[in-house]
C-alpha cells in the first residue's frame, strides 16, 4: 500500500510505500533531475549524507527509488533551532552549485527532512540553470518567507516557529510579519530589510517589478548572486536562535519526588532494560532534557523524542547533535498530537498516523499525571493511545495521588483521584499488556515494563 507525498511539483510526484521512497519523473522534470544527477556540488553534498541518494528504477515513465528517512517530520514540529538547521542547509546547498551555473528554484522548509538530529535536503527536482546574466535568485522571497521571517519573529517576540507553520504553510509575508514586530524594532536593522521595506514595497505593485534583469556579463552577474546567499547567509547567523530556558528545562533535576540516589537508580534500571530489549525503534514520549532517548539510542535503538515545549525540544536536539545520537527531537504535545495537513488533510500525515505501529518500544515517563490532571484524560484511554503506538514494549512510569508533582497539579482536588492506585494502574494495563517487569522509584511511583498483548 502506498499515499501520495506530493503533487504540487509540476516537474514530478512522490509515493512512499512501506519501504520505499519513488519519485515519478514528469517530462517538465527531466532537465532538472539530469543537472542534479550530474552536478559535481550536488553529489558531494549527496556522499555526506546531507543530500538524498537517488537511482532510477524505471525508464519510461522514470522513476526513482530514494532511500527512506527512518521518520518523517514537518517545521511545524520543529523548534527554532532545527528551523534554521534546515536554512543553513538550503543556503549551503544554493552556494555549492553557484560556479556550476545552478540555483535552486525553491527554497523552503518541506524541501528538507532529518535524519536523526542532521538535517537533509530531499527535493532532487529543485535545481535549475541561471542564465549567464542572470543575477537573481528567484527564490529568495520564498527563503525569506520560510525562514528568516519565522526566526526573526522567535527572536523579536518568543513566537514559537512550529506554530507560525501550522496556520502558515508557506510561511510569512513582510506585511503580515510587520504587524507583529515591536513597533521600534521595525525601523532597525535587519528588521527594516526583511520586513518594512518589503512590505512596503508590495504596495507598489506594478508591472516593472516582475521585468527581468540581467547583469553587464557573467561574471558580474555571478558576483551579485553569491553576494546575495552571503547576505542571507549573514542574517541566518545573526538569527541563530541562542539556548532558552523554559519552566521545564530542569524538571528531571528539580523534581521533589526523588533523591538523587532514586533518581540515578531510575536511570540505571531503564538504561539496564533497554539492553536487555535492544528495541529498534523508539518513541519518547514527554522526552524533556532527552536523557532517555539517549539511553535508548545508546542501545541502538533509532529514537523518535516528542515534547509539547519547543526550547526543551531544542535542547534536546543540541544535546543529541554534539552527541552523534540517532535521536530526532519533535514539538509535539502528546495530548493534541500534529493534525493531518495540506490540501483536504491528506498531502502531510498527522503525527499518529505516522506513528502507529512504527515503534517496537514506547517510553512514557513522568508523564501520566501530567495526562491525567491536566489534561484529563482517562487512565485506560491513555494506555489505549500507548497500545497503538507500541508493537512490543511500554516502558511507564506510575505516578500515584500521594506524590508531590501529582498533589502541584491537583491543587486540592486530590480527592478526584485517590482511586488511581497501583493496583487500579495494573488492571487497566493489563486490557492491552501483560507485566513484564516493575520496581518502585520513589515513595509514590513505579517503573512498569510491560509487554503488549497479540
Amino acid at each position: 500500500m502506498s499515499h501520495a507525498a506530493s503533487f504540487r511539483d509540476p516537474a514530478g510526484s512522490v509515493s512512499i510505500t512501506e519501504d520505499q521512497v519513488l519519485r515519478t519523473v514528469y517530462p517538465d522534470g527531466f532537465a532538472n533531475l539530469r543537472m542534479w544527477l550530474e552536478s559535481p556540488g550536488v553529489q558531494r553534498f549527496v556522499g555526506e549524507g546531507r543530500a538524498v541518494a537517488t537511482k532510477q528504477i524505471q525508464a519510461n515513465p522514470t522513476v526513482l527509488e530514494h532511500p527512506r528517512i527512518p521518520f518523517i517530520s514537518y517545521p511545524w514540529e520543529w523548534p527554532a533551532a532545527m528551523l534554521h538547521a534546515a536554512g543553513m542547509l538550503t543556503l549551503d546547498l544554493a552556494e555549492a552549485v553557484i560556479e556550476e551555473g545552478l540555483r535552486l528554484k525553491d527554497a523552503t522548509p518541506l524541501n528538507v527532512l532529518f535524519r536523526g538530529p542532521a538535517p537533509v535536503f530531499i527535493d532532487v527536482l529543485s535545481l535549475q540553470e541561471r542564465g549567464p546574466r542572470d543575477p537573481i535568485w528567484w527564490a529568495a522571497a520564498q527563503f525569506a518567507r520560510t525562514f528568516l521571517i519565522p526566526l526573526l519573529l522567535y527572536r523579536r517576540t518568543g513566537a514559537p516557529v512550529h506554530e507560525i507553520f501550522l496556520f502558515h504553510r508557506d510561511g510569512l509575508d513582510p506585511a503580515d510579519a510587520a504587524k507583529r514586530l515591536p513597533a521600534l524594532r521595525r525601523w532597525l536593522p535587519p528588521d527594516l530589510t526583511l520586513v518594512t521595506l518589503p512590505a512596503r514595497a508590495a504596495k507598489l505593485e506594478s508591472a516593472e517589478l516582475y521585468r527581468q534583469r540581467e547583469a553587464r556579463d557573467a561574471g558580474e552577474a555571478q558576483f551579485i548572486f553569491s553576494r546575495r546567499i552571503r547576505a542571507f547567509r549573514r542574517q541566518m547567523e545573526m538569527l541563530a536562535p541562542e539556548p532558552r530556558v523554559s519552566v521545564w528545562s530542569e524538571y528531571e533535576n528539580q523534581c521533589p519526588s526523588y533523591t538523587p540516589a532514586q533518581r540515578e537508580a531510575r536511570r540505571s534500571f531503564v538504561a539496564k532494560k533497554l539492553e536487555e530489549l535492544r528495541p529498534e525503534r523508539v518513541l519518547d514520549i514527554g522526552a524533556n532534557a532527552g536523557e532517555f532517548s539517549l539511553l535508548a539510542a545508546k542501545a541502538g535503538a533509532r529514537v523518535v523524542a516528542i515534547d509539547s515545549d519547543p526550547e526543551v525540544v531544542s535542547a534536546v536536539w543540541r544535546a543529541v547533535s554534539a552527541a552523534n545520537a540517532d535521536v530526532l527531537p519533535l514539538v509535539v504535545d502528546f495530548a493534541r498530537p500534529t493534525p493531518p495537513a495540506g490540501w483536504m488533510g491528506r498531502e502531510h500525515a498527522g503525527f499518529l498516523d505516522r506513528a502507529a505501529g512504527h515503534f517496537d518500544c514506547v517510553l512514557m515517563l513522568a508523564l501520566i499525571h501530567h495526562l491525567l490532571v491536566s489534561e484529563r484524560i482517562p487512565l485506560d484511554q491513555i494506555l489505549e493511545a500507548a497500545a497503538g503506538l507500541t508493537t512490543r514494549w511500554l516502558v511507564i512510569e506510575y505516578v500515584g495521588p500521594q506524590d508531590p508533582m501529582f498533589r502541584r497539579l491537583a491543587r486540592g482536588r486530590e480527592e478526584l483521584h485517590e482511586w488511581q492506585t497501583r493496583a487500579v494502574f495494573e488492571e487497566c494495563a493489563q486490557a492491552h499488556f501483560e507485566i513484564a517487569d516493575s520496581v518502585e522509584t520513589a515513595e509514590f511511583r513505579a517503573l512498569y515494563f510491560l509487554r503488549r498483548k497479540a
